[in-house]
């Protein structure tokens, strides 16, 4: 997890970056410096379904860090849209561990992008619906805006919310509102536990080393190449190959051994969270099958 970025500054700069729309390698981090299918027919055999086109649309710019207009399997167009991103970029500062914030009032704005990564739309939150470090790091807003007016006024869609567990070896791409840039690589991994200074995270998505984001990449959706879906948000990566420090999270296995990968960055998966929302786009932790961290 990296400091959220202030501009273009980054209040802790760990990481210096060049903006530009484009695709590179990955690397991700935090709060900080800041996807048709082949017609099969009976006769033939059946063919691998296409990759999906995935661009800037429906990904948003904070101010510090980057995030995404998303949508859960069950929303409907007229609910509220939510804006997603990580718990470390919260305008409020970090969740200290163990704390969970549901139904804050927030004004917070974020710019909505194109598929080209021009900025479209001013959107605002009227409250911070769930907020967390604790087991993942995630912040979810609700707009003032439902998904029909988003796309009647800005032919914008929101990004779904895969309700699946992602496959280790899955293509996919980090993409970046802040920096306007795509990175590329494949889930490589998941890491039983990530500990990062104060905090422990469940179950992180750890990408291969072609993955090298930055700060500001910070709450960037993760997105299986091949069904188009989120599957997991953005959040840190090991800097300097220090053992489980800020900005140096370390893996740690179901019997406590630790290892430190320098330079490989990590993504905290998100089908959880759409077990968490019930009917109105409204976070219910108390549903069946709930597991983020309650208050």
């Amino acid at each position: 997890m990296r400091r959220p970025l202030v501009g273009a500054l980054a209040t802790l700069l760990l990481t210096g970056a060049t903006v530009g729309v484009g695709t590179t390698s990955a690397f991700a981090t935090s709060q900080e410096k800041a996807d048709s299918r082949t017609a099969v027919t009976a006769a033939a055999p059946q063919a691998e379904a296409k990759p999906k086109a995935v661009d800037f649309a429906g990904t948003v710019a904070l101010s510090n860090c980057s995030g995404s207009l998303i949508r859960m399997p069950g929303s409907a167009d007229n609910d509220p849209a939510l804006v997603m991103t990580n718990g470390h970029c919260l305008e409020s500062g970090m969740p200290g561990p163990g704390e969970v914030l549901t139904d804050k009032p927030s004004s917070r704005t974020f710019s909505l992008l194109n598929s080209t990564a021009g900025k479209v739309a001013t959107l605002r939150a009227t409250k911070l619906s769930y907020g967390t470090m604790t087991d993942t790091d995630v912040a979810l807003y609700e707009l003032n805006t439902t998904y029909a007016q988003i796309k009647q006024r800005y032919n914008i869609n929101a990004l779904a919310l895969s309700g699946d567990h992602p496959t280790a070896g899955t293509a996919i791409k980090v993409v970046s509102g802040y920096w306007k840039r795509i990175y590329s690589c494949n889930a490589d991994a998941f890491v039983y536990r990530l500990k990062e200074g104060e905090w422990t995270w469940k179950d992180s998505l750890r990408y291969t080393s072609a993955c090298n984001t930055i700060g500001g990449t910070s709450g960037s959706p993760v997105i299986d190449v091949n069904s188009g879906k989120v599957v997991a948000i953005n959040n840190t990566g090991n800097e300097s190959g220090e053992r489980c420090t800020v900005n140096n999270p370390c893996e740690v296995d179901e019997k406590g051994q630790v290892t430190v990968r320098k330079g490989i960055n990590y993504a905290q998966q998100t089908f959880q969270i759409t077990k968490c929302v019930g009917t109105g786009n409204k976070i219910d932790l108390g549903r069946p099958g709930c597991t983020l961290p309650k208050p």
